[in-house]
């Protein structure tokens, strides 16, 4: 069998003996997470889990565990859960993202040749989980795995708590699959070009023309870069190669950072307060593009087309529109089966 799928609902755990089937090579595609559901007990066990990582909150002393406890898993579980019922897939009772994992890794199976290769997928935070996945791969033989962090632009608090999770799994293990761990690749050719050409799709069926288009990361507390990740970095350059290949500027494509939450500084420009101020400015049309995202998802679907959507409108603005994330698109495969291809050299 070339391609292997592990059924959804398999129960396995890995053990010290070496399978019978052995050999096999095993691909992980991991993306950051989502709850299992919309009530506000299953958003407080997503947003404890994601908060209590070190990585994503570095400071994780006496005054953070109170704000933690005390105040956001007491308010924010039942507001996040309304804002995840807006966007929530209601045929698979699931979040987008779910979805959109699922389908990508299927998708996978079907481009990658090569003898014993198994696709899986996981989720940082929540379910499936990277723990219960990677078991399973070691169970049925996976010597090697490729792990694939969707994440394009390197940060610790997202590429590097997935590898964080996969050693801490693999320290359980007595007999240990070989790692590859898909570097990021926020100036890979293919993956600008993926962009580009959605890009261009997509302002092919507006029925209107963004005078600006914003291109939104996911955003990061200015320490962490001053402490030295290359997240913003990494961002920049995307944007730069993003602006070269559709021949815009940087008027016309802009740089912003979505998501902030506390008091501290965050990366800026602040994609709400861009799009506030581009607004009260005169711009009447604007399409944001997200390709820090791999997929579609609360901060898609919710934060920038509705909240920004909102923002918008409400000071000034007309036609908005958000350019949805490479997905499981012809675009978005290409790359990921590009991306995987190459760092499988000399395993398959």
């Amino acid at each position: 069998m070339n391609r292997l799928e592990i059924p959804a609902n398999a129960n396995l755990r890995a053990t010290g003996e070496r399978p019978a089937a052995a050999g096999r090579i095993g691909i992980l595609i991991v993306n950051l997470g989502t709850p299992d559901a919309t009530d506000a007990g299953s958003v407080r066990r997503y947003l404890r889990e994601f908060l209590s990582d070190r990585r994503v909150i570095e400071n994780q002393g006496l005054v953070w565990k109170f704000i933690l406890n005390a105040i956001i898993l007491t308010v924010r579980p039942a507001r996040k859960g309304r804002d995840y019922d807006k966007i929530w897939n209601r045929e698979r009772n699931e979040s987008p993202l779910k979805t959109i994992t699922r389908a990508q890794a299927g998708k996978l199976r079907g481009m990658i040749d090569g003898p014993g290769v198994v696709v899986d997928w996981a989720m940082r935070y929540g379910n499936p989980s990277m723990e219960s996945r990677l078991e399973a791969l070691v169970k049925l033989g996976c010597e090697r795995i490729l792990l694939v962090p969707l994440y394009p632009q390197y940060a610790a608090a997202t590429t590097a708590t997935v590898c964080d999770a996969a050693f801490a799994t693999l320290t359980k293990l007595r007999f240990q699959p070989a790692l590859r761990v898909m570097p990021p690749y926020y100036d890979d050719p293919v993956y600008i070009e993926a962009l580009a050409s959605s890009i261009e799709a997509e302002l092919r069926t507006l029925p209107f023309a963004p005078e600006v288009i914003l291109a939104s990361f996911h955003g990061l507390p200015k320490s962490y870069a001053e402490a030295g990740d290359p997240y913003p970095d990494h961002c920049a350059e995307t944007v730069r190669l993003l602006r070269e290949r559709l021949g815009l500027d940087d008027s016309k494509l802009m740089l912003t950072f979505q998501s902030r939450f506390g008091r501290a500084e965050w990366l800026q420009p602040y994609t709400d307060k861009t799009v506030e101020a581009l607004a009260q400015r005169g711009v009447k049309n604007l399409a944001v593009v997200t390709p820090g995202f791999s997929a579609d998802c609360l901060e898609t679907l919710e934060e920038i087309a509705v909240e920004n959507g909102d923002i918008f409108k409400a000071h000034g603005g007309t036609n908005f529109a958000l350019i949805p994330c490479l997905n499981d698109s012809e675009p978005g495969m290409t790359l990921l089966a590009h991306l995987v291809r190459r760092e499988l050299q000399g395993w398959v």
